[in-house]
């Protein structure tokens, strides 16, 4: 793997990871009513469930790939559409105002656990890596230290992604209560998210 694929798969990584979905809705609504380190776990739950997709993907679709190539067509468009059909939804219907009361501390483990839960849990997770990887990474040709790599890039491209969302959202609930502000970041959500479906579908694989 060269560096350059490298740094397109972090920069891929890095931009969609700013769109906020329901891991990034779920990690503020955490921040604004715990302390940092609490949230700091969360963020690592996330990317480690991020970690068991690109896992899943490397192992899984390596040998699919050997043999039938037009399946990652079919999931690079379904990947697209999907992406777009939630811009849509976010476009109309808004993240949903979260709850920013103070809530029960808990321990580090149970807000890590709870990270990984919503990413697992999260569809849009899983298909944006079965339409990520494969057309920026020749899967079949992926070490075990191409692996490593990977696996290190994504925890450091998605803790520099939810590290602000943590501080940020700290400092921040006054204006996240504030009904325009959601509006906006609805908008701009939308519209990242509309941007990356076309990139997936446009890009040849």
């Amino acid at each position: 793997m060269t560096l350059s694929i490298i740094a397109t798969y972090a920069l891929a990584l890095f931009v969609v990871a700013l769109i906020p979905g329901p891991g990034i809705t779920a990690l503020v609504a955490r921040a604004l009513g715990t302390s940092f380190p609490e949230s700091l776990a969360m963020a690592v739950g996330i990317s480690l469930g991020d970690i068991v997709f690109l896992t899943a993907v490397v192992l899984g679709l390596s040998v699919v790939a050997q043999t039938f190539g037009f399946v990652f067509l079919v999931i690079k468009y379904a990947g697209a559409a999907y992406l777009a059909w939630m811009a849509y939804k976010i476009w109309t219907s808004g993240i949903v105002r979260t709850d920013v009361a103070a809530s029960r501390r808990a321990s580090l483990w149970q807000a890590m656990l709870s990270g990984l839960m919503v990413t697992l849990g999260n569809p849009k997770a899983m298909l944006f890596y079965l339409a990520l990887v494969p057309t920026l990474i020749d899967i079949t040709r992926i070490t075990f230290t191409d692996y490593l790599v990977l696996v290190a890039v994504s925890v450091a491209v998605l803790l520099v992604v939810t590290v602000p969302y943590i501080m940020l959202a700290a400092k921040a609930r006054d204006l996240l209560r504030h009904p325009s502000a959601l509006k906006r970041l609805n908008k701009a959500s939308a519209t990242f998210l509309a941007g990356t479906a076309g990139y997936i579908a446009i890009r040849s694989t």
